[in-house]
C-alpha cells in the first residue's frame, strides 16, 4: 500500500508575515539611521529622540514578523487532481 497523503509545502515568500516584516524593518532602519544621524527636534516632541525610538519599535516588531515565519511556516496541501 502507498501513502496517499498530499505532500505539504510552505507559503515561503508569499507568506504575508514576510512581506510585512520586511517593509516594518525596512522603515524601522530608514528611521532609526535618521533618529542616529539628522537633527533630533526634540523641542516639538517632548525631549524625546522619536525618530531613533519608533525605528528601534519598528526594527523589534518587523524582526520579530520575519522570525515567525521562519520558525513556524505555514503549510500549504500540495493538491495535484489527476483524474
Amino acid at each position: 500500500m502507498t501513502d496517499s497523503k498530499p505532500e505539504k509545502k510552505t507559503a515561503g515568500a508569499f507568506d504575508v508575515r514576510s512581506i510585512i516584516g520586511l517593509l516594518l524593518t525596512a522603515y524601522g532602519v530608514i528611521l532609526t539611521v535618521m533618529g542616529l544621524f539628522a537633527d533630533p527636534d526634540e523641542d516639538r516632541t517632548g525631549g524625546v529622540n522619536a525618530n531613533l525610538w519608533t525605528g528601534l519599535a519598528l526594527l523589534v516588531v518587523g524582526i520579530g514578523f520575519v522570525a515567525w515565519a521562519r520558525l513556524r511556516p505555514i503549510a500549504v496541501a500540495d493538491t495535484d487532481d489527476e483524474q
